[in-house]
C-alpha cells in the first residue's frame, strides 16, 4: 500500500493561501532538505484542480537544465478533480476520489502532495491522508484560505518535530 503524504506552508494562525507572498524570508537550507526530502520519498505528485492549474501555466514554460522544472515536468501527477478531465501538463492524469483510495492500495512510492490545501482537507476528513507535514512559519498571516475552514475535528499523531534557526517549525503528524 502506498501512503499519501502532505507537505503544506502554514502561519501561526493556519493561513495556507499564497504562500509566495510570506514564506521567502524563512527559505534556508533547512527548508530546503526538508522539502527536498518529503518529495523525493514520492513517485507521484497529487493536485487539487486549482493549484494542477497554477503549475501546469508555470513549469511547462521552465528551463528544462532546471533540476526542480525537469521534477516538476517529468515526475507522475494526479490531479483530483470531479471537473478537470483531460489534463494537458505531460505526465498528468485526472482522478476521482475513488480512484485516488483504489491508487492509494496500489504498488508503488508515495503519492506526494504539495500545496492544494482544499485536497488536503478533504483527504482528511475521507481518511485517505497518511502523514500531513508541516511547516509552520513565525509569523500570523491575518487573512487568507486557512488549511481547516469546515470545524473539522481530526485527532492527530505528532511523530516528528524540528525547528530550524529561522523559527519555523517542521511538524510531522499522522492519524491518531
Amino acid at each position: 500500500m502506498r501512503k499519501i503524504v502532505a507537505g503544506l506552508y502554514i502561519t501561526l494562525d493556519g493561513v495556507v493561501e499564497s504562500p509566495e507572498k510570506w514564506h521567502f524570508p524563512y527559505y534556508d537550507a533547512d527548508m530546503a532538505r526538508s522539502v527536498e526530502t518529503l518529495m523525493g520519498r514520492c513517485d507521484a505528485m497529487l493536485l487539487g484542480r486549482r493549484t494542477y492549474e497554477e503549475f501546469a501555466a508555470h513549469w511547462p514554460h521552465q528551463d528544462p537544465a532546471d533540476p526542480l522544472a525537469a521534477l516538476m515536468n517529468e515526475r507522475t501527477k494526479y490531479v483530483v478533480s470531479a471537473t478537470l478531465t483531460d489534463p494537458a501538463w505531460q505526465n498528468t492524469t485526472a482522478v476521482t476520489l475513488q480512484e485516488l483510495a483504489a491508487l492509494r492500495e496500489g504498488p508503488g512510492g508515495d503519492l506526494g502532495i504539495s500545496g492544494s490545501p482544499t485536497l488536503v482537507a478533504s483527504l482528511l476528513r475521507e481518511g485517505l491522508l497518511d502523514e500531513l507535514h508541516l511547516l509552520v512559519h513565525p509569523l500570523v498571516g491575518g487573512t487568507g484560505k486557512r488549511l481547516f475552514e469546515h470545524g473539522d475535528h481530526i485527532p492527530l499523531k505528532l511523530t516528528a518535530s524540528q525547528t530550524f534557526a529561522t523559527g519555523v517549525l517542521d511538524l510531522t503528524y499522522e492519524r491518531a
